[in-house]
């Protein structure tokens, strides 16, 4: 049974848009127990076509409770050997069996201390955020693609980008996009994959980090939460912590002025708490505000996580107006919640239905934007602490959208 579900996932893999092949997969799938992948099936086959009665049939099999298992009639416990021989025993055994120590050199093995990956998405597969685009271009995209106006405007390849903005409004996601538009490998990384509880163990991360950046260009290499990776070194009472910034500070130098094909991209929700060292040209020189993503993208946000969800009389653009103001992460929760109350229907009820409008928009009224208390310690900074000019981005967009 295992073989021929293996076999049919496979063959459903390569024809995604064959129903029958799906529903036969769905099937196997019930009959072995493991109802929740059987759904999925289900659905996607319901989502190309609602009327579909033996996908809806297959359908209430899966969300169907198991049946009880009956208890053996006569249960009986296997008595114990009698009489064991440990003599024997032990002289079968033979000599003991030397303890297994770790071997230090597996620490110099040559598999990569990260994982890079090949990028799949380009900029063209970001819904709107024009504004981000074009920064992206000009920072980026355009000085790579011409490389003769480079050279005649002395357009400089060094230093790299730090976006910030609120959480959850797809910072990644854009720098995955940029490094599929530069067709280049991906490398991210966050706080706990750089830092270690022994002393000089963060530093030696951060060195092996763009060592593989450097062994895998062109590579995207991406800093997620650096304000925790390189927060201010007046703000750490911990030599060790200055230590990790000291060493990015020099990775991120050595990236500017020797090696080509590396570009560093940084994102944080605090650029008031990274280390201006950090921020000095060269390293991360030029910053991108990222906000919450206007209709165009929330309309495209909507579509991509309803688009293997079986759904019916959904007004994609009704509901990107209903979410001005909440962010991806906002809007993929949203969809997760109008699921969850479309699916207890169907087990309550025995019939499978479509997720309605109805059912996100009774998720949208459970869910405010998430977004809140990030204005709220953004705004104090763009007012009290803009002195050179830093957030004059932001301080407009609070203005404009009456936050201040």
């Amino acid at each position: 049974m295992t073989d021929l579900i293996a076999s049919l996932a496979r063959a459903v893999a390569a024809a995604p848009d064959d129903p029958t092949l799906r529903l036969h997969l769905a099937r196997q799938l019930v009959d072995a127990g493991r109802g929740a992948e059987a759904v999925e099936h289900a659905a996607a086959v319901l989502a190309a076509d609602p009327a579909s009665a033996e996908a809806r049939a297959v359908m209430a099999e899966a969300l169907a409770p198991p049946a009880p298992t009956a208890p053996p009639a006569n249960p009986t416990t296997p008595a114990a050997p009698a009489g064991f021989d440990w003599s024997q025993a032990e002289h079968d055994l033979g000599s003991d069996v030397e303890p297994m120590f770790a071997d230090a050199s597996a620490h110099d093995s040559q598999v990569p201390a990260y994982d890079v990956e090949g990028a799949r998405i380009t900029l063209a597969d970001v819904g709107g955020m024009n504004d981000v685009k074009k920064r992206l271009h000009a920072a980026f995209l355009a000085p790579l693609r011409n490389d003769r106006l480079r050279q005649m405007y002395r357009k400089s390849l060094r230093g790299g980008l730090l976006m910030y903005g609120p959480p959850g409004v797809g910072k990644t996601f854009i720098a995955r996009a940029l490094a599929g538009e530069l067709d280049a490998q991906f490398l991210a990384v966050g706080m706990a994959d750089i830092f270690e509880m022994y002393i000089g163990t963060s530093e030696r991360n951060v060195q092996e980090l763009f060592a593989t950046a450097r062994a895998s260009a062109p590579c995207v290499l991406f800093l997620d939460e650096v304000d925790a990776l390189g927060r201010k070194r007046s703000q750490s009472t911990s030599d060790g912590y200055r230590s990790v910034v000291n060493q990015l500070l020099y990775e991120l130098d050595s990236v500017g002025n020797e090696n080509e094909g590396v570009f560093v991209l940084a994102a944080t929700n605090a650029p008031w708490d990274v280390d201006p060292a950090l921020r000095r040209p060269g390293r991360l020189d030029r910053t991108l505000l990222v906000l919450p993503p206007d209709r165009e993208a929330r309309e495209a946000i909507w579509q991509t996580h309803l688009r293997e969800r079986p759904i019916a009389g959904v007004d994609v653009r009704r509901l990107a107006k209903l979410t001005d103001g909440y962010t991806g992460a906002d809007i993929a929760h949203l969809c997760e919640s109008a699921a969850e109350i479309a699916l207890m229907d169907s087990v309550e009820s025995g019939e499978p239905r479509m997720i309605g409008q109805a059912d996100l928009e009774a998720a949208l009224r459970e869910l405010r934007p998430s977004i809140g208390p990030w204005f709220e310690s953004a705004r104090n900074v763009a007012m009290f602490a803009n002195d050179d000019g830093s957030y004059d981005e932001l301080l407009a967009y609070l203005r404009k959208h009456k936050r201040l």
